[in-house]
Formats: C-alpha cells, structure tokens, sequence
C-alpha cells in the first residue's frame, strides 16, 4: 500500500461517520416502538369506550316522526313563533316504574302536560299547564294498536296518551290550541326519579305541612332537599293540598319545575360532560321524543341552546278552565281567556293578565319561581 493510498484510506475513514448518522442501540428503538404502539392502543381504546357509551346511551333513546304520525292537517309554524315543546310525564307503573309505589293500576296516562314555549331570542320561557282532567275534543288518530281511531268529544285530556300515544297527545294539544309543537319530550316515573337523584336532589319551600297518604309525600313547612322519590311524591300529591283534585297540585308541579331548572343550571350540569353523562345515563331509557330530538348530539345541542333562560324569569301559568256543568269533577277550558293565552303562544306576544286567570283553580296554592 503506497503513502497515497493510506493516506486516503485514512482520511475517508475520518470522514465517514459525518455522512451518516449514528443508530441509536437495537434496545432503545424497541423501548420507542413499544412507547409509540401503547399510545395508539390506548387512544383506540379510549375511542372505542367513547363509540360503546355513545352507542349504548343513543340506542336507549325513542323517537316519533310527528310529521308521519300526525299527517300534513298541523298547526302552521309562523316564523316568529318561537320553539314550542310539550313535555309530558308519562305515569306507566311497568318495568322500573313498578317499584316506586305509584299504584296498580294498567297502562298509562299523560300525568302531567305542559307546553313550554320559548319566545325568539330564548332568554325567557312560559310553561302552560294543562289540567289531565280537562275535557277535550279528541282528533282522528291512529290507535297503539295500529288501528283507525276516530275523533270524540269530550274526553279526558290524560285518556288521549293511554289509547293512541304521544304522538295523538301532540296532535290534540295542537288542534285545541292553533300552536304548532316543534318538539315533544316524554319522561316517565322511574326517570324523574333518577334525573332528580343524579344531580343530588333539589331544594323547594313549602309554605304549609303536606300529608298525602296516596303518594307517601310527608313534609314540614319550611325548606327541603328533595331526593328522587321525594320529588316523585311532591309532584304526584293531590290529596294533601286544595280540594284534593288535578289543579291543586299543579302548582306544585310548576314549583318544581323552576326549582328543578335552577338546581341544572346552578350546577352548570350542560356545561360539564361528566355530569351531562351521568344525566344521560339516568335518562335515556326512560326518554321518548319527537324524531328531531332523538339522538344525544341533537338532545344536547337543543338543551344547550335553552342554556341562556334563566329559570327565574319563567312565567308558570295554568291553562284557564272552568268547573264542567255536566260533571263537577271534570273541567273545560274557560273562554275567552283560553283562547287568548294560545293567540299569544301563536303571535309569540306578551300573555294579557285576563289570559292567566283560571275560574276554577282547585283550591290549591300558586305556584312560586
């Protein structure tokens, strides 16, 4: 090997590890891959309990297509007419209901009904109460069974649920009232229960001592935290307030509300995904709504554009009867001051206070925000 040569050798070898770069050991590499493969593992998991809850959750969730039930002969939706839902409470004793002590009785009724409209802007809101002991005129509809159901005068408002469904409920409230229902929300007895208990009870005054044997409800004047079956019962007593019928607990059931409300939106409860799971959870099951509501993402996104109504601003008013002339125990709706509170719903214009005085009120209490 001549001097050149060497020399060159040698240099190439200076140079050599400069144009490429050094491996890191064979260990390391595999510690890396290792590292790298348990974070896709651990984010495919993650996704994959995201997919299975939602899943579960969403599936729990029953629609109605109102448009396909109820047919083309609705209510026109006027372009400043606000949101316009029903929310029924549905007073089934099978499945998780059985075991609340609600009764033996068969089927189920719409135990508490109430329109709640949301005027544009949605700052604000009005719950109108219907009494289920209103008689109604009963529109043409189609019967649980599948069969023709023709239209009938006269029938309890809460009788119309038990024989066709929400969706024939939705159908009557629209033809008694010209106001078109854009959503509707049903929640039965084991439901309430568990919204109530999920976010740890809520807080109501009463002004004088309740004692209702039928619904168990036993309080005290003064102020309560309510857990699930005591709210249940709060919400369901008639016996222990008024003269005993429908009207005189509707103004607990419209105290409840608010209270209800206040306690969701003081916990932030729409704000928080781990506490709007947890409602979920209680929830789904026991939910039925129109198609349009029917899948969390909808559900939420509609809860969290009511998120701006302050609870305390909410106007709870009991649609104007009258005691029925042919039976005491029933009642009618009272003109004209009923037609004037729909007429507002409908124009989505301030409630005259001639609207908001029902003649016959049960004897009981009004309801305090």
């Amino acid at each position: 090997m001549t001097h050149a040569q060497t020399e060159t050798g040698t240099r190439e070898s200076r140079h050599a590890p400069s144009r490429r770069r050094a491996r890191p050991p064979r260990r390391r590499r595999r510690v890396w891959r290792w590292i790298a493969l348990s974070l896709v593992l651990l984010v495919l998991a993650a996704g994959g309990v995201g997919y299975w809850l939602y899943s579960d959750l969403n599936g729990n969730l029953k629609g109605v297509d109102l448009d396909k039930a109820i047919g083309d002969n609705r209510p026109e939706k006027l372009p400043t007419s606000g949101q316009n839902l029903l929310v029924l409470g549905s007073d089934s004793r099978s499945g998780a209901n059985a075991s609340l002590g609600t009764g033996d009785v068969s089927g189920a009724r719409s135990d508490t009904a109430l329109v709640i409209h949301v005027p544009e802007g949605r700052r604000k809101a009005v719950a109108v109460s219907i009494p289920r002991d209103t008689l109604v005129t009963r529109p043409a509809c189609t019967a649980k069974d599948g069969s023709e159901l023709p239209s009938a005068k006269r029938v309890m408002f809460n009788s119309v649920y038990s024989v066709a469904g929400p969706a024939c409920v939705v159908k009557t409230v629209e033809q008694m009232s010209g106001v078109r229902m854009d959503h509707f929300v049903e929640i039965d007895f084991a439901g309430f229960k568990g919204l109530v208990d999920a976010i740890g009870g809520v807080d109501i005054t009463v002004d004088q001592e309740i004692h209702d044997k039928s619904s168990g409800l036993n309080l005290t004047a003064g102020e309560h935290r309510l857990d699930g079956t005591q709210a249940l019962q709060f919400v369901r007593t008639r016996h222990g307030i008024g003269d005993g019928s429908d009207l005189g607990r509707i103004g607990l059931q419209q105290q409840f509300l608010i209270a209800l409300l206040s306690e969701i939106k003081k916990q932030d409860l729409l704000g928080s995904p781990t506490k709007t799971f947890k409602i979920a959870d209680s929830l789904t099951e026991s939910l039925t709504t129109d198609s349009g509501l029917a899948s969390l993402t909808k559900l939420a996104g509609f809860a969290r554009s009511m998120n701006g109504i302050d609870p305390g601003t909410m106007e709870t008013i009991m649609l104007p009867v009258k005691y029925d002339t042919q039976d005491p125990n029933r009642v009618v709706a009272a003109e004209p001051q009923a037609g004037r509170l729909w007429q507002a719903l409908r124009k989505d214009a301030q409630i005259p206070e001639s609207a908001k005085k029902s003649p016959a009120r049960g004897g009981g209490t009004e309801a305090s925000s």
